[in-house]
């Protein structure tokens, strides 16, 4: 199964098509608006497997889901943006029932949650450095707050409840919450000299529900299987195992339930299932895991054997495209949240047209079509062009 990956030139070419023919159109006598047509990922006349959807900039998205073309007129006529907008976001969390998503706001040192379902918008504001969000069962939400070393907790109208530090945090990145085993795992990516003891971050951290510092995961700072160089993201399956963006050795790493390391996704580099700088990363419904790369400004999808099935994304301003992108989470639906960092806002895809079984690639040995190829043959370089710099 060919998922593809060279659909996005074809597809952005489309839409800005569509937007030249609006805008024309617009200064004539106001025909009937066309919509353009959506960014899709792999472009005709492969099967669609990821569709770009809406960007959500700020409260005003509540009211109403702004056509796409609007957005586009908005985006190509330089329209300013409301007030109680995104800026910097660098964490997400939906709601089990995926009508609430959830944004740390960084350059508003704040937290925005946006309930489709009430319209309702709440502020958790006077944050110092938000990062990392996540959701427990009872649908409280844990904030890293980066400046003040700690999680703290709010209920769903925005009260704080509780906080959790410990002198071993040192510059908390990212969180994944395990509710079947009552765990919460920090991503700490400082470094802290302690008298008579082993320095301590760069490291994953293990608390109970009350706080308590139960165990580590790696081995240190490094590049060895288990070692971590700035470890930033965290996500589970549904069996427990966690993912962890290592950035800067390029690389998600697996560790099962335990603790312990069970493989790796990915390595410097600019080809399919390579990265420049990781960050986000989710597992959707069928177990494929999707990192999104700051570097390079798009998003990859993997399958457990840690064979890369698709991007999507690319750098740029145009909706759907990203600039910088940090946090992803994914709902029960497959709906795809990216926080698209440089350009203020969050993409939202969809995955469409996949079941299970499209997950498993055909190695090129069994296609019946010698002509197609296979990402894993693929050594195409990603057309992206990597963004440097940029804090990690």
């Amino acid at each position: 199964m060919n998922w593809g990956a060279n659909g996005r030139k074809r597809s952005v070419a489309y839409a800005l098509t569509g937007a030249v023919l609006l805008l024309a159109a617009g200064c004539a006598t106001k025909p009937k608006q066309v919509e353009p047509e959506r960014l899709v990922w792999p472009a005709a006349p492969l099967t669609t497997r990821i569709e770009f959807v809406r960007s959500i900039t700020s409260e005003s998205d509540l009211k109403r889901d702004t056509t796409f073309s609007q957005k586009l007129l908005n985006w190509l006529g330089g329209v300013k943006a409301p007030a109680k907008r995104i800026v910097e976001p660098m964490g997400l969390a939906v709601s089990d029932d995926g009508q609430r998503v959830y944004v740390s706001n960084f350059g508003q040192q704040a937290v925005f949650a946006f309930d489709f379902s009430e319209k309702t918008f709440t502020e958790i504001a006077q944050l110092a450095h938000p990062l990392g969000l996540a959701l427990d069962a009872q649908g409280q939400l844990y904030v890293i707050e980066q400046g003040k070393k700690r999680i703290s907790i709010f209920d769903q109208a925005g009260d704080r409840l509780r906080s959790i530090t410990h002198p071993d945090i040192v510059r908390p990145s990212g969180i994944a919450i395990d509710r079947a085993r009552a765990r919460i795992y920090l991503a700490d990516t400082g470094r802290a000299r302690r008298e008579g003891k082993p320095p301590a971050g760069h490291n994953i951290k293990i608390f109970n529900l009350d706080g308590e510092l139960l165990d580590t995961i790696g081995k240190g700072f490094g590049d060895e299987p288990g070692q971590f160089r700035f470890p930033t993201y965290l996500t589970l399956d549904a069996n427990g195992n966690l993912y962890v963006t290592d950035t800067l050795n390029s690389r998600v790493q697996v560790f099962d339930p335990d603790g312990n390391y069970v493989k790796k996704f990915g390595e410097r580099g600019n080809a399919w299932g390579m990265f420049d700088k990781p960050k986000g990363v989710a597992v959707d419904s069928f177990g494929n895991v999707y990192v999104a790369d700051s570097g390079w400004s798009n998003v990859q999808i993997f399958n457990q054997k840690g064979q890369v099935l698709l991007f999507f994304g690319g750098r740029g301003h145009f909706p759907g495209m990203l600039k910088n992108p940090t946090a992803i989470t994914i709902d029960a639906d497959n709906n795809i949240y990216v926080a698209d960092f440089v350009n203020h806002r969050i993409n939202m895809y969809r995955l469409v047209n996949t079941t299970a079984e499209d997950s498993f690639l055909v190695p090129l040995a069994e296609s019946e079509d010698s002509d197609e190829v296979k990402p894993k043959q693929a050594g195409a370089q990603i057309d992206n062009t990597p963004s440097k710099g940029g804090e990690i």
